[in-house]
Parts: structure tokens; sequence; C-alpha cells
């Protein structure tokens, strides 16, 4: 599986959690520490959690391994390092102020094909 194929099944998790505003930056030619982000928000605690362990579990069902998983506990941004792909969850508040898609403003938008099965 691709890099652009794996966002796709994470943005697909994250749409299956209820995840608000998902959007896809392409960082190849704007940064060196990753591919893709995946961005997107939920509402409380619980709810970024849960989009996490969706991220999570989505990924092993076909042997992808999480490098790295921060933020769980405190659930206000929730960084899930897939290699190539990094997948930000964050709590509403925390997303506006931080604006990743303003910070990456170089990267483009990829468009998400949520829905589909992958």
């Amino acid at each position: 599986m691709d890099n652009n194929e794996l966002v796709q099944r994470a943005a697909n998790a994250c749409e299956d959690k209820r995840a608000m505003d998902i959007v896809a930056l392409d960082m190849k030619d704007v940064s060196l520490m990753a591919d893709y982000f995946l961005i997107c928000h939920g509402s409380n605690e619980r709810q970024v959690q849960a989009i996490s362990r969706a991220i999570k579990e989505s990924m092993e069902e076909i042997d992808v391994s999480i490098k790295r998983l921060e933020g769980y506990e405190q659930a206000r941004w929730i960084l899930v390092d897939l290699g190539d792909v990094v997948c930000h969850i964050f709590h509403k508040d925390e997303r506006s102020y931080y604006n990743l898609e303003r910070l990456w403003g170089d990267a483009s938008k990829i468009e998400l094909n949520i829905g589909q099965n992958w």
C-alpha cells in the first residue's frame, strides 16, 4: 500500500468516528519530516481518543506499524506517526489555535475519497 492509500485509509477511519474537517496535505515539497499530513478534529477528548484508536486499528488490519503515538492521555492533540504519513487529531479548540493548515500553507491539499473501502 502506498502513502496516498494510507492517507485515504486513515481518513476513512477518521470519518468512521465522525471526525470533523478532515484535510490531507501533500508535504513532499515542503517538509522533510513526512510526505503527508492528515489533520482533523473531534469535539471532545473521548472522541479525539476514539479517532486515534480507529486509525491505529485500521493500520493494524493491514500490518502497518505505528511508529509513534503521542498525546493520547491528554487528548488535546494526538499525533499518530505512520512513517511518511503523520496524522494530527486535534480537540476543536487546539485545532483553531495551532492552525496547521495555515502554518503549512505552502503544502497543497489532496482530495480525499472518504467513504470508499480501503
